[in-house]
């Protein structure tokens, strides 16, 4: 086999090479769009839209500290650690 032919059959494989990396890339976008549409699905049935998803979770993170403080508030002083 000569200079030519092994260049050739090394460009060959280069090119399966990159063709199974695109269907394996193409394949990995299907699977997240189809994540991303179920999550945004999910959201709708919960009435959040994704741009109001950063607001939603502040928000959600502040009644939890709001319901921890009330739960601290109701245990006698004296079964708390701190």
């Amino acid at each position: 086999m000569d200079d030519n032919e092994r260049v050739l059959a090394s460009l060959k494989e280069d090119l399966e090479r990159a063709k199974t990396m695109k269907v394996k890339a193409e394949t990995r976008l299907e699977q997240l769009q189809k994540q991303r549409d179920e999550l945004i699905k999910e959201l709708a049935e919960l009435g959040i839209e994704p741009e109001q998803l950063d607001d939603e979770i502040k928000r959600l993170q502040n009644e939890i500290d709001m319901l921890i403080k009330q739960a601290r508030e109701l245990l006698p002083p004296d079964l708390l650690k701190h």
